[in-house]
């Protein structure tokens, strides 16, 4: 259960997810001194919200618990029959595609990563428009969550991509000589703009709150196939002293994201910046957050320069060999390079 329903002051609450308390089980090895510090208040204001929040929890097990567990059973048949049957979001770049399965997968996290100028952002918007395609031509025919950290959304670039993707649903039509004109009433390139959701976020607590709102969010929009942050980095890298705080945050961000993505059957898609990490005697570029944010990601992709080329490189997978694509940034779009996709053995 989270912090947002229990029955103490907006104020309280307000610190208490400010402060990365964002479930019940967070509290309940805090002592009263140790959470009036953290929040700034009276110990007895701290004792009052330890015994709501103590109180509400043990309800909840007494009610859910055993039922919990018992829900909760499935047998890895039926994970191997719902990952089969489980379908992608398109990346528009065939290569970058089969490199990664298919494209983004439902159900998981993937993290992409790289430097300023490599099309990270432009990926996500590619994502937020492709989930869009209808099931005739292979798509979800779903809605996208676009989550603005940085203020890098651009209206005008999602309509130039939206106008690319009906063009090609168009030719693909022509290509079969089917007569679809029903499906591309609904697919017009401005409708692709009334299918993205789209939030604006300026301070890391607006972040907490907006990934909190989400699990409502989506049982109300349950046609939303794919929820993207750009970026999860930006608030999180500046005037944060206390790094354990920091820590706590992105973990709990971490859990709610993924436990969303199963849920809801959608696509979790954090676009990340990058940092340096001095390794065996040199500095190298490395994706940011630490060490213990590598792990918040089920899927871990680098988007990196080859010389003039943009490379994408599985840097992470439980189940997608690590491999290297080209890929290109066009007026329509992400789109193949001309070289060929290159696969990297693991070792």
């Amino acid at each position: 259960m989270d912090v947002s329903s229990l029955p103490i002051s907006p104020t309280h609450r307000g610190k208490l997810i400010s402060a990365g308390y964002s479930s019940l089980s967070s509290l309940s090895s805090l002592s009263p001194s140790r959470l009036a510090l953290e929040l700034k208040i009276s110990e007895n204001e701290a004792v009052e919200i330890l015994k709501v929040a103590s109180g509400r929890s043990g309800q909840d097990k007494i009610e859910t618990g055993s039922r919990a567990i018992v829900n909760g059973a499935q047998t890895a048949w039926d994970m191997l029959h719902e990952e089969e049957s489980s379908k992608c979001i398109t990346t528009s770049c065939s290569n970058l595609d089969e490199i990664l399965g298919g494209g983004i997968h439902c159900k998981e996290v993937t993290e992409i990563g790289g430097v300023p100028g490599i099309g990270k952002t432009q990926l996500g918007i590619q994502l937020a428009v492709n989930v869009q395609i209808p099931a005739e031509y292979g798509g979800l025919g779903g809605k996208a969550v676009y989550i603005d950290t940085e203020g890098s959304f651009m209206v005008e670039r999602v309509l130039q991509i939206a106008e690319a993707c009906a063009q090609d649903m168009l030719e693909y039509n022509t290509l079969l000589r089917r007569d679809s004109q029903a499906c591309l009433v609904d697919k017009q390139p401005k409708s692709f703009l009334d299918n993205i959701f789209y939030f604006r976020v300026c301070t890391y607590t607006e972040q907490i709150a907006v990934i909190n709102y989400l699990e409502k969010f989506l049982s109300e929009h349950k046609d939303v196939k794919v929820v993207i942050v750009d970026s999860i980095t930006f608030h999180f890298r500046q005037d944060f002293e206390d790094m354990a705080l920091r820590t706590r945050l992105l973990s709990g961000m971490a859990l709610k994201v993924m436990k969303l993505a199963k849920k809801f059957n959608l696509a979790v898609v954090l676009l990340n910046q990058v940092t340096t990490k001095f390794v065996e005697g040199s500095f190298q570029l490395t994706l940011a957050l630490g060490d213990s944010w590598a792990h918040a990601a089920t899927n871990r992709i680098i988007l990196y320069w080859n010389g003039n080329e943009r490379h994408a490189f599985i840097d992470k997978s439980p189940s997608l060999p690590s491999a290297s694509s080209p890929y290109t940034v066009t007026g329509r779009g992400i789109r193949n390079s001309t070289s060929n996709c290159k696969r990297v053995k693991l070792m």
